[in-house]
């Protein structure tokens, strides 16, 4: 995945597919859901079905590994902190039948973890 890319593909999932995915919108869940997260919200696609998946990043967790890693919150961040764990679930098959996903602390770590490291090795 390309770090500024809004279509990728993910995979092989558990089955063997591939996934295209395309990023919708970004949006604070405050309005929508009454959350304190941020929903990035994605359409994933194998060629047979098509889908919609929210992943939802707790805006508290968000500002805590913001500040840990001197890492601004921003739109951006939250899409590829979003398409990364994505990617996870669809590699994984990790939650892959939920339509809405709010990220734990380890998933965010994760993501984290993924988005910085691709940007160090750019």
């Amino acid at each position: 995945m390309h770090p500024q890319s809004r279509e990728f593909q993910a995979g092989p999932d558990p089955f063997g597919r591939t996934w295209a995915i395309e990023f919708l919108w970004l949006q604070n869940a405050i309005s929508i859901r009454h959350a304190d997260t941020i929903d990035v919200k994605f359409a994933v696609n194998d060629g047979v079905s098509r889908e919609e998946k929210v992943i939802a990043l707790p805006h508290p967790l968000l500002l805590e590994f913001s500040a840990k890693s001197n890492t601004p919150v921003s739109d951006p961040l939250c899409m590829k902190l979003a398409a990364a764990h994505l990617k996870y679930m669809i590699e994984s098959g990790d939650d892959l039948e939920k339509p809405l996903v709010t990220l734990t602390r380890a998933d965010l770590s994760r993501a984290f973890d993924s988005v910085t490291s691709a940007v160090t090795a750019h």
